[in-house]
């Protein structure tokens, strides 16, 4: 039944993605795009934190990366299927570069670190004008033009979006499933452990850093189109913790967690405007009083309910041993 169900599931939430901005406004289908954007920046920061157990608060300074690379080059008259690569790839280099601190500190002095560098990021796009434009940013970025298919209007911008957030999604999900993702665990789990069975800790976790890094850069060379107007304060270190909210509120080391915490930090505050001046104190109250209870995120509740109705037979060790030998 398992192996069934989940490519069902799959397949359902693939066309209820498909579906969802059918008849809806424009706003509608920029929150839905926007929800899309920051599930791969999730993705990233999830592989980092959630499956490596590296923590980073600079998912949104390599958004800014993948932003600014890509937006400068589409000004200058590159086309976004060009510009994007070469924003993914100064993610890639600058996140390894990131990675090295945390071959030396762990736990929150690499958060610290990685704070940090979000803050120098953040001071660069905002004093270095002749290149960012400064505080005033950057406005008029084309959106991608495919001939036959245009993204100039918010709903081919969706579905553009979404194929991409299909790829990296699949992509992710090699990753995961491959001895590095299984590497990625063991380096969570216990270092010295993983390091004794052959592991190669610091490789595994410059990779951890420079691939989440490029689902950042991902989300940050999306976002540019979808907004047309950048600015420094649209990646400050409120935007990392707003992101690594998502991977907890989710549930960080889960791979579908991403998507149900950026559904939740980016949908429920608009579902709940109609309470007028009240909603962010009962979206606040609402996150806390969940990662009391459920401190593994969305998914962890799933967990818990199989768990009451439907709980495993537990086989005594020494049960177990007398099979064997018999």
């Amino acid at each position: 039944m398992k192996r069934w169900l989940r490519p069902l599931l799959l397949v359902l939430l693939l066309a209820l993605a498909i579906v969802a901005p059918l008849g809806q406004g424009n706003y509608i289908v920029y929150t839905l795009t926007s929800w899309l954007i920051f599930s791969i920046a999730a993705m990233g920061l999830n592989l980092t934190l959630g499956y490596a157990g590296q923590i980073s608060l600079a998912q949104a300074s390599f958004m800014a990366i993948g932003a600014y690379t890509t937006a400068l080059l589409t000004l200058a008259g590159w086309h976004w299927v060009l510009a994007m690569p070469l924003g993914l790839i100064l993610c890639f280099a600058v996140g390894l570069l990131l990675g090295y601190p945390a071959l030396r500190v762990k736990g929150h002095f690499l958060a610290f670190v990685t704070l940090a560098f979000n803050t120098l990021v953040f001071l660069i796009l905002r004093n270095e004008e002749w290149l960012t434009g400064g505080s005033y940013g950057l406005v008029g970025m084309p959106r991608p033009d495919f001939g036959l298919f245009s993204t100039m209007k918010q709903l081919p911008f969706y579905y553009f979006t979404l194929g991409i957030t299909v790829i990296a999604s699949l992509v992710m999900w090699g990753i995961v499933r491959s001895p590095w993702g299984r590497a990625f665990k063991a380096l969570r789990e216990n270092p010295v452990r993983a390091e004794s069975l052959g592991v190669d800790t610091r490789r595994i976790t410059l990779l951890a850093f420079a691939i989440g890094s490029v689902y950042g850069g991902l989300a940050g060379a999306l976002i540019t189109p979808l907004v047309q107007f950048i600015e420094p304060g649209s990646f400050g270190v409120g935007h990392s913790l707003r992101i690594l909210l998502m991977v907890v509120v989710g549930g960080a080391g889960y791979f579908f967690g991403p998507f149900l915490g950026a559904g939740v930090v980016i949908m429920l505050p608009e579902m709940l405007r109609f309470t007028a001046g009240y909603y962010l104190i009962i979206y606040s109250a609402l996150v806390i009083v969940m990662l009391v209870f459920v401190p593994s995120g969305l998914i962890g509740i799933g967990g818990r309910l199989r768990e009451k109705f439907r709980p495993r037979r537990e086989v005594r060790a020494d049960m177990r041993e007398g099979a064997r030998l018999q």
